[in-house]
């Protein structure tokens, strides 16, 4: 059987992390590269709904051996999914979604509901396709939303690890109630560092705000805030800042809060 692979990103279609997970992949089955023109880090699963989009056929400048097609898309990660799949592909879904490798790593509650590469792997996952959201931790912050068209980053590792998993689900599916596999690796990992399966932590930032003033006199504000490196055994928070693992945690489409939910007809 000839699987169907379809790569994205939200660091842009010329980004070293997606050059290597194409490359991790492009053994396993036919695969199709289609990210953001441009740097899209944050936006989550953000769709353009009031403008028209646009896509192009693009040279990833022979990173990715002949047979991998690439496209750029004028839009946001899940506009590239979109793209892909209805407009590329027309319509005919692949076997699995690679999303990243990202520049950053997305953990804790924080990330999934923010990150564009989380937001393209759920975006897949809504039509029932298996999906995977890859990342490499960032020492250097800022790094997180640079334009990332250099090997300042090693991905070696990430790559394997894409790789090893896409494998896997590719022969066996997910489990059931899980929709996106989100690996983090952390900075400095090997071929030998442990993987653990976490849950996810409930924040990775201490959010503040800084206000400063432009030449008139007027105020404008940046968002800032300080990671939160120490949690609970178990999270992936702790698992990857101070246990250094390659951490994997099975995400669902589904935010139903887990209780009876005759608890809440208090509130009716």
């Amino acid at each position: 059987m000839m699987y169907r692979i379809l790569v994205t990103n939200d660091d842009g279609i010329f980004a070293s992390g997606i050059k290597a997970a194409a490359e991790g992949v492009k053994g396993l089955g036919e695969v199709i590269v289609v990210a953001p023109a441009g740097q899209k880090s944050g936006v989550g699963r953000s769709i353009s709904v009031f403008e028209p989009l646009r896509y192009a056929q693009v040279n990833l400048n022979g990173t990715c051996q002949d047979g991998v097609k690439a496209f750029s898309v004028t839009g946001t990660p899940t506009d590239s999914v979109i793209i892909g799949i209805f407009a590329i592909m027309k319509g005919e879904l692949p076997d699995l979604v690679v999303s990243g490798i990202n520049v950053g790593e997305n953990i804790s509650t924080d990330t999934v509901t923010t990150s564009g590469t989380i937001g393209a792997a759920l975006e897949a996952a809504s039509y029932g396709i298996p999906s995977i959201a890859a990342s490499i931790q960032a020492v250097d912050q800022g790094d997180k939303f640079d334009f990332h068209l250099e090997d300042k980053h090693s991905f070696k590792v990430a790559s394997k690890v894409v790789k090893r998993f896409a494998s896997k689900v590719l022969e066996k599916g997910l489990p059931e109630g899980v929709d996106v596999l989100n690996i983090n690796v952390p900075a400095g990992a090997t071929e030998d560092t442990e993987v653990v399966i976490v849950r996810l932590a409930r924040k990775i930032f201490r959010t503040s705000v800084q206000e400063r003033f432009d030449p008139r006199g007027r105020p404008y504000y940046w968002i800032d805030g300080d990671l939160v490196c120490h949690d609970a055994e178990g999270t992936d928070v702790q698992a990857l800042y101070q246990d250094k693992k390659i951490t994997v945690t099975p995400l669902t489409l589904d935010s139903t809060s887990k209780i009876d939910l005759n608890g809440i007809r208090c509130l009716i």
